[in-house]
């Protein structure tokens, strides 16, 4: 079908493509109208200190503020989140879920949180229970989280700090290593001193060093084969010091994120008001008459193929012959075609 033949059949099925945007913009308004009055407020979250700090904080980097707006949007919708709002509002997660929504500002790290309800009263009592939830939910589990680390690491110290005790009571020997360590330093400086009295033909004292020797070494042949594991039982214990040092680290850092996003100092909320209707008439309206519009347009080319579709199935008329004259012979051609002529006989004159 081209263009012109569309357009003559358009102007042939006009009322098609008038009615159905009209019909469709006219059930979309009067769901609008006669809805109940909807009342709008926006809660504002601002926490650069949370946002682009130091190495090492829940939010850094050159993405951080885009990572904080979709951390701050998932935990505003999540099921704990709205339980809680719930719990604390008394609307159901259902209606929350579907009146908040959340925007960032620009490419800042500041959010705009708005609810919509019928409700006036329930607006400012949601929006400050869900961004004081949401803010916890992000900070003050990580100091719970920090706890944990903080004891498993502790208890890990003084596991490694025990198993040292148990080794020493078993060897009844404290601290080899450095006994191992003061009895290599004697060894040398009495090896030093037997030389020496050897050199001045001090027999006794040469003899007296070697016995102090022969002990010395006597010990280390001792302390020598207990020190790997001794040592390997230092090393677990460092390692878990360090763990330790590192997790109160992680600690002291979420409770200064956490006392960062305290909601007293980071949010605001701004006045309720009631939602225009010629605005959400306006947003409403205007795409569902172009979606009528679209549909008009498929309605008169599907109209249009099943009307011709109908024509081409229709059988054509045949023409009827015509009655033959009364008193004529059945076999008789029709009054109004000539005889045919015999043009075997000759004519005579």
């Amino acid at each position: 079908m081209e263009i012109v033949d569309y357009l003559r059949v358009a102007r042939r099925r006009l009322w098609v493509l008038v009615g159905v945007p009209v019909l469709a913009t006219g059930v979309a308004a009067g769901i609008v109208l006669l809805a109940p009055q909807q009342y709008s407020g926006t809660a504002y979250v601002a926490a650069p200190a949370l946002v682009g700090g130091a190495a090492g904080t829940q939010y850094s980097g050159t993405q951080a503020a885009n990572q904080f707006v979709a951390a701050f949007g998932a935990a505003v919708t999540s099921p704990r989140v709205l339980a809680d709002v719930a719990a604390d509002t008394g609307v159901v997660p259902e209606r929350l879920r579907d009146g908040l929504t959340v925007t960032q500002v620009g490419a800042s790290s500041q959010l705009e949180v708005r609810y919509a309800a019928t409700k006036r009263a329930n607006v400012a009592p949601v929006l400050t229970a869900t961004t004081t939830r949401a803010l916890a939910f992000l900070f003050s589990s990580q100091v719970g989280i920090a706890t944990g680390e903080v004891e498993a690491a502790n208890a890990d110290v003084t596991a490694a700090t025990k198993a040292i005790g148990d080794w020493e009571k078993l060897n009844k020997v404290s601290q080899p290593d450095r006994i191992y360590q003061a009895t290599l330093g004697e060894l040398t400086s009495l090896r030093q001193q037997r030389l020496s009295m050897q050199a001045v033909g001090n027999g006794r004292g040469a003899d007296a060093a070697a016995d102090a020797i022969a002990a010395a070494q006597k010990k280390l042949d001792e302390l020598g084969p207990k020190l790997p594991d001794y040592q390997a039982l230092l090393a677990q214990r460092d390692a878990a010091t360090g763990a330790l040092s590192q997790a109160r680290q992680g600690l002291q850092a979420a409770r200064a994120q956490t006392q960062a996003a305290d909601p007293a100092q980071v949010t605001s909320i701004g006045q309720v008001h009631a939602v225009s209707r010629l605005s959400e008439l306006i947003r409403t309206a205007l795409p569902v008459a172009g979606a009528g519009v679209l549909l008009g347009v498929l309605l008169v080319g599907v109209l249009e193929l099943l009307s011709r579709g109908r024509a081409a199935l229709r059988p054509t008329a045949r023409p009827t012959p015509a009655p033959a004259a009364i008193g004529a012979p059945a076999d008789a051609p029709p009054a109004d075609v000539p005889a045919p002529v015999d043009t075997a006989t000759p004519v005579r004159s």
